[in-house]
């Protein structure tokens, strides 16, 4: 190993920019198989023999691919066999590849490349143009087992993304995709395992959406009762859950645009509820309010969550509506929060109106930027007629399915409501009559 080590700082490589990363994991009998490739440049404060203007002498490469694979890969991978930790892996072949070899389209090709003669040592190529291609193996007691791997790889660039493909003992593949060191991933994960995931993302996300925190709060500052808070509440609830679910089975335009309209809609919506605060809110139908752009919220709901569905193995239904459990936990923390410290800031500092107005004020002021500036962006993007084909066609379809739903829904949410209405009004005494 000592041979890995820079003698000179002339010799040292500078961190790269941007690497990409392909791993394939495969459970084989009594092993596991991990297929990795990286760029040869990642493999840094290696002195790799040169010859000529800078090309890789791969007749003098040795043992030198096996050793960068141990030292710059196999001692960030940590694997585990359900919950047990695994032995460190070993290095059991690696070579260099061409940056026209596309054998890691597949596991079989890839396993076949890495096992194949190396390059011929007449080679011609650029040293840090070329690829590492690895082959570890672990030993595992089931191949049926549910695995899990925690590979810390960002240090291989300043920006890190990888790959990762599971092939399951039947041949099946599943794709994660994640820049950086992801943490721990479940490659099958159980159910429970991916709704306790799920739960705590969509409880960090409604935290750290500051736009979403503010309509919330917009909600709770003239109400604070916990029976039309209620309500309000829930009716936001169903309509972003809604449009979540929807969002993840496909039924939401995927043009380019569709994004930063959704963003702006959200900024709208903030300063809307300001602005009913601020010249006095109908309370009895701000739930109405709330369901309309709960609808909104839930799509921006939904592009925070899409990069994180592909860890949700084959519980997507469970793992959404996990998501969506996280985030009321998330809205019951803000609001239990919100409750008291508005009381004691209207009995103690402000009049409740003249706080409301300023409160209000100061939010609106704020989503007005965001509005202004979110606006700005969706105008550079251009908004091209579509054409009437197929596509259009099963796009419309999916569009007017969504509409269905929301009006059914939404009936069903308005027939609730009048009905809680009329018990409310009717458990009321009549004026002049002693309850």
């Amino acid at each position: 190993m000592a041979s890995l080590v820079v003698p000179t700082m002339a010799n040292a490589h500078e961190v790269p920019a941007s690497v990409a990363v392909q791993v394939y994991v495969r459970p084989e009998g009594n092993r596991l198989r991990l297929l990795v490739r990286a760029p040869l440049e990642a493999m840094r404060d290696i002195v790799w023999p040169l010859r000529g203007p800078g090309y890789l002498d791969v007749a003098r490469l040795g043992s030198l691919p096996r050793e960068a694979a141990q030292l710059w890969i196999a001692g960030y991978l940590t694997l585990y066999e359900e919950d047990r930790l695994l032995p460190p892996e070993t290095v059991v072949a690696a070579r260099v590849s061409l940056p026209s070899d596309r054998s890691f389209a597949s596991y079989d090709a890839a396993l076949a490349g890495i096992l194949g003669p190396p390059l011929p040592g007449e080679t011609e190529i650029v040293w840090n143009q070329t690829f590492l291609d690895a082959l570890l193996e672990v030993p595992i007691a089931d191949p049926n087992a549910r695995f899990s791997i925690d590979a810390q790889l960002a240090h291989l660039g300043v920006s890190t993304l990888s790959v990762l493909h599971f092939v399951t003992p039947a041949g099946g593949e599943r794709i994660f995709q994640y820049g950086g060191n992801p943490g721990l991933v479940r490659l099958d994960p159980r159910w429970h395992q991916a709704a306790l995931t799920f739960v705590a993302l969509g409880f960090e996300h409604i935290l750290g959406g500051f736009d979403h925190l503010l309509f919330v709060f917009c909600l709770v500052i003239p109400i604070r009762r916990l029976r039309p808070l209620v309500a309000v509440v829930t009716s936001f609830t169903i309509a972003h859950s809604m449009t979540l679910i929807a969002a993840a089975a496909g039924l939401t335009p995927d043009a380019l645009w569709f994004p930063p309209l959704v963003e702006t809609l959200i900024a709208v919506s903030i300063v809307w509820m300001a602005l009913e605060n601020i010249v006095g809110a109908r309370l009895e139908r701000r739930w109405a309010v709330a369901f309309a752009f709960g609808l909104v919220h839930g799509f921006g709901f939904s592009f925070a969550l899409s990069e994180s569905l592909q860890f949700a193995g084959a519980h997507l239904v469970s793992s959404l509506l996990a998501f969506n459990v996280g985030v009321e936990l998330g809205q019951l923390v803000v609001i239990a929060v919100a409750i008291p410290v508005l009381a004691a800031l209207f009995r103690w500092v402000v009049a409740e109106r003249v706080g409301t107005i300023v409160l209000s004020a100061i939010v609106a002021h704020s989503a007005w930027h965001w509005m202004a500036a979110r606006f700005a962006a969706l105008r550079e993007y251009r908004f091209v007629r579509p054409a009437l084909d197929a596509a259009f066609a099963a796009s419309l379809l999916r569009g007017l399915m969504l509409l269905l739903i929301v009006g059914g829904v939404s009936w069903l949410v308005a027939g609730t409501m009048a009905r809680l209405a009329g018990n409310a009004a009717r458990g009321k005494p009549k004026p002049g009559v002693e309850a």
